[in-house]
């Protein structure tokens, strides 16, 4: 089992910056890929970037050039830069790890963006 701790979130202007962290303890050998996805009020649950564990990005359009995604293998801690926040990032972002039996979720936690 793979726990996961998210934390970073909060409030913030539009056009501000936040970084969000998820560690993960337990059977950390098992995680291939890091991700966060995010799900805002009566939407679904989107994926907003991921990485491998040989450093392999992929990002969701909406959030390509402002969001940039990080791990630190030897610490199993994945971050989230996101920059220039606009008020529709608003949501409660997920860190989610994946990999042969591995497929775990933290509790999430709430980025607000006000105009």
């Amino acid at each position: 089992q793979v726990q996961l701790v998210e934390s970073g979130g909060g409030l913030v202007q539009a056009g501000g910056s936040l970084r969000l962290s998820c560690e993960a303890s337990g059977s950390i050998f098992s995680i291939n890929t890091m991700a966060w996805y995010r799900q805002a009020p009566g939407k679904q649950r989107e994926l907003v970037a991921l990485i491998t564990n040989v450093g392999i990005t992929t990002y969701a359009l909406s959030v390509k050039g402002r969001f940039t995604i990080s791990r630190v293998n030897a610490k199993s801690t994945v971050y989230l830069q996101m920059n220039s926040l606009k008020p529709e990032d608003t949501a409660r972002y997920y860190c989610n790890a994946l990999g042969g039996a591995t497929n775990s979720w933290g509790q999430g936690t709430q980025v607000t963006v006000s105009s």
